[in-house]
């Protein structure tokens, strides 16, 4: 399975769904950088580094993201099994550490970041735009209904930034020789061929003898392995901002107070209009092609000067198709949000202006600028209706958090939840029992949630908690204590777990006689083995492939040691385990590579992959100095069981 992973992660593009990036930001935003330095309390800090916190709801937060990518991308094939092998838990703590580090060390040396650079990183961020612009009313939109605030989502980014430039810096004045590409050349197409014999440990099973003595034996030494974890119960009420929304009444001067309250949600950056013509040259053209363009794009800025249509030949000679079904209309667009050259143009001409031919990388351009809209604010009259379904979502969330609030600060003592229900028109909901980490039955995954609940007394009422759209309020129904189990109540899992462990002695045993057998010169076919294990072979493969071995699997290792071995030294150094199997394997060809094919093309392929790989290099080893320099306290337990 961890093959399959692997190649996936290196050849799927992966698409998550926008709203659950979205939600993993909220967390991390607010979670993360929310509380300040050492501000958290202890029992919500999954991490601190260098006195600033990372809480355990930003940490739960990153691994539920992962998780949910994986189980995105793998869908039904997504198993806790896989998950450990993933190591998510560490994955998501890792990347918050060291984002953390990165901004620290980023602020150390001064590194600045304006306005303009965040505008135009965020107007490029396509979950943001209609039509392929930036629209202001889709981000405070997407913001709203996320209820996230656009000043801490800007400020955000805005580290993000600064983070970015300090890669910049640390990337700089790396280079790539041809030595080095010759080198790699090498590397890359040299060939082996393998043969091997695999040992499964699934083939041994049936050798294995199982009696009550021997499972005693095993689960009284392995006990732990079989805990059962804490878990609760709650009974919850769930108050849902909808539901308030008709109870919301607004008049004229609430809205007024809104819009002037939230002036920078209306702000009117300038704005260009224009449409273009793209006479588009090819990537990499020669000269002759290129001038070929040029003449082109001069006779049809000839033609529009000598009058004609500027939608119409945009129809008929402009390269952007998607532009060119509409005259060219690019629709209206901020700073930052085209070429330099072409934004210059765009902004300096006046209404109806056409720009002589503008070059870019790609192509030629003739611009006609056909609305320009100066900076300022949207009057309340045009965004009346917008301002006033955002003061009413508010107020609804701002009235259903204040109803859970009253309840709490009423019953919070005696816990009595039946008549904060009855007073709330709400009925009582139940969760099944659950553990820290895991789903809540009808809520989900909520760290914060889970956090308070595993916290609570008897008939205690925990705080209301915001998650996701509504606000709950709960109590636990039941406690469940870690404890470990009777033999009895696990045997069928404790015998599966033995079968499973002296099968795999049993394989790695025969794997090793094998190895044993292979270094006195016997040869790999008369080595005695299991009814269904023989002799294979990989195929030629070169180090292009990874850790991943054609008809075998990935493994680190072997993919190593096979590019080592000679006919004089043929057996490969030791028993590989890949994808659970036990394997020996011995050279059966090798091919060096042939330098005659090394073209201008791939120089240059691999000169770019080698300069990512070090500037990659030079990263991964200024992030392990900061940690070799920095405190760094773990919180949380990591364990992949």
């Amino acid at each position: 399975m961890l093959d399959l992973i692997r190649k996936k992660q290196k050849s799927v593009i992966i698409k998550v769904v926008f709203w659950v990036i979205i939600a993993a930001f909220v967390g991390t935003i607010f979670l993360v950088w929310g509380k300040g330095r050492d501000q958290a309390g202890e029992s919500e800090v999954a991490a601190v580094v260098n006195d600033e916190s990372i809480s355990y709801g930003a940490y739960q937060s990153s691994y539920d993201t992962l998780y949910r990518l994986y189980q995105n991308i793998y869908q039904d094939q997504f198993t806790p099994a896989m998950e450990r092998q993933l190591n998510l838990r560490e994955q998501a703590l890792r990347a918050l550490v060291e984002q953390v580090l990165l901004a620290q060390e980023a602020e150390k040396r001064g590194i600045s970041v304006s306005r303009q650079e965040v505008v135009q990183a965020i107007s490029q961020i396509p979950e943001f735009q209609e039509n392929g612009a930036f629209s202001k009313q889709r981000y405070l939109s997407v913001l709203n209904y996320q209820r996230i605030n656009p000043e801490e989502f800007e400020a955000s980014k805005k580290r993000e930034l600064r983070i970015e430039k300090l890669r910049e810096q640390l990337q700089q004045g790396i280079t790539v020789s041809a030595e080095d590409v010759e080198q790699e050349f090498r590397r890359r197409n040299e060939k082996v061929d393998l043969r091997f014999l695999r040992y499964a440990p699934e083939l041994f099973e049936s050798k294995v003898e199982v009696d009550a003595e021997k499972l005693e034996a095993y689960f009284s030494k392995n006990k732990e392995a079989f805990r059962l974890p804490e878990r609760v119960a709650l009974e919850y009420l769930q108050f849902e901002p909808e539901s308030y929304e008709e109870e919301v009444v607004l008049s004229d001067e609430d809205l007024q107070e809104y819009y002037q309250e939230h002036l920078d949600r209306f702000d009117i950056e300038e704005q260009v209009r224009a449409s273009h013509i793209l006479i588009k040259v090819p990537e990499g053209a020669d000269e002759e092609t290129r001038q070929e363009k040029e003449t082109l794009a001069e006779k049809v800025l000839d033609r529009l000067q000598k009058g004609e249509e500027f939608a119409e030949l945009a129809r008929r000679f402009s390269d952007d198709a998607g532009s060119a079904a509409k005259g060219g209309d690019l629709g209206l667009f901020e700073r930052g949000m085209m070429v330099d050259s072409f934004e210059e143009t765009a902004f300096n001409l006046p209404v109806g202006g056409v720009s002589e031919l503008v070059e870019t990388r790609f192509g030629y351009h003739i611009i006609k600028v056909t609305e320009h809209i100066a900076a300022g604010v949207e009057p309340l009259a045009e965004v009346a209706d917008e301002v006033k379904a955002m003061a009413q979502k508010e107020k609804a969330v701002e009235l259903a958090r204040d109803r859970a609030w009253e309840a709490y600060s009423r019953f919070k003592d005696t816990g009595d939840l039946q008549t904060a229900a009855e007073k709330n028109n709400l009925g009582i909901k139940e969760t099944g029992l659950f553990t820290r980490d895991g789903v809540i039955d009808g809520i989900g995954r909520s760290a914060e949630i889970a956090a308070a609940a595993f916290a609570l007394a008897e008939n205690q009422l925990g705080k209301p908690v915001d998650f996701e759209k509504d606000i709950y309020l709960f109590k636990v129904k039941e406690r469940a204590p870690s404890r470990i189990p009777e033999l009895s109540e696990v045997e069928a899992e404790v015998e599966t777990a033995y079968r499973a462990e002296q099968a795999k002695t049993l394989a790695e045993q025969a794997a090793s006689d094998a190895l044993a057998a292979l270094r006195e010169g016997e040869d790999l076919a008369d080595i005695d083995t299991p009814k269904g294990t023989e002799v294979e072979r990989t195929g030629m493969f070169s180090r292009t492939s990874g850790a991943f071995i054609p008809r075998l699997g990935t493994s680190e290792q072997l993919s190593q040691d096979a590019f080592n071995l000679s006919d004089e030294s043929p057996v490969a150094p030791q028993v590989y385990q890949i994808s659970g199997n036990y394997v020996v394997a011995r050279l059966s060809d090798h091919e060096e590579a042939d330098m005659e094919q090394l073209d201008d093309a791939e120089r240059q392929q691999i000169r770019e992959t080698l300069l990512a790989e070090k500037k990659e290099e030079a990263l991964t080893n200024e992030i392990a100095a900061l940690r070799e320099d920095a405190e760094i306290k773990i919180y949380v337990s990591l364990d992949r069981r």
